[in-house]
């Protein structure tokens, strides 16, 4: 794997975006100014450029990786090489948590959608962070919650709903978590169609159907306007 980052772990600079980066991750942000100092100084601040991969499947994980700038997209790849989205992480999101309770690899791709910042905090300091404020390990376990809840709720529309359902939920959940009824899809619709379990192109037909309906309005690839929310809650 070709590496695309720097550390700046020592210099001003770093250790200012590690300070950004620790407060605005929900599982620190409770904590006091020196306490997350002292977090601080065991992180390490690397860049990645847009379309790098981060970590593979099968690599050893070393650690928690914190979002502080850009997007990171979580995937597997099938046996037969095709897409499975895991998640989009947003600045503040993290992932590589369960190399911290026990020494493992990783069993998904992280790939930068774009230029993305991170914090790296190894594997030994986390756990002696999660020893020493219990706090931090409430505020992972209740992450982990979350994420298995969406998981779930994830399999069991695919297992139950429409493709028609499961795109019209998708774009309510989206108005919801934007609050507004101009939305921006958060990842192309290839991702979106994997997410999803379908295919881009039905993902595609299915909102032009929307369009046609009088219910959404697109503005190219990535922007839609909700027209008609309840009509899509009630398909």
């Amino acid at each position: 794997m070709t590496e695309d980052h720097h550390c700046n772990h020592h210099t001003e600079e770093g250790l200012e975006m590690q300070k950004l980066c620790i407060s605005i991750v929900p599982i620190f942000n409770h904590l006091n100014a020196s306490e997350m100092q002292e977090i601080v100084k065991q992180t390490n601040s690397v860049s990645h450029r847009r379309g790098h991969t981060i970590y593979r499947a099968s690599e050893p994980s070393d650690g928690l990786y914190i979002v502080h700038k850009g997007r990171v997209k979580i995937y597997r790849l099938s046996d037969n090489g095709k897409e499975q989205l895991v998640r989009i992480l947003e600045p503040g999101d993290f992932t590589g948590e369960l190399s911290l309770f026990t020494a493992s690899i990783h069993d998904a791709y992280a790939e930068a959608l774009e230029p993305v910042e991170l914090c790296i905090m190894g594997r030994e300091n986390f756990q002696q962070f999660l020893l020493k404020y219990p706090a931090i390990a409430l505020k992972v376990l209740s992450e982990f919650s979350t994420r298995l809840a969406k998981t779930e709720q994830q399999a069991a529309r695919i297992a139950m709903e429409s493709t028609e359902t499961r795109v019209a939920m998708y774009l309510a959940d989206q108005v919801e978590e934007q609050q507004h009824g101009n939305i921006t899809l958060p990842m192309s619709r290839k991702d979106l169609a994997s997410h999803l379990g379908t295919t881009p192109e039905t993902v595609s037909r299915k909102l032009t159907d929307f369009e046609n309906a009088g219910w959404i309005k697109q503005r190219g690839q990535r922007d839609i306007v909700i027209i008609d929310l309840d009509a899509l809650l009630l398909i």
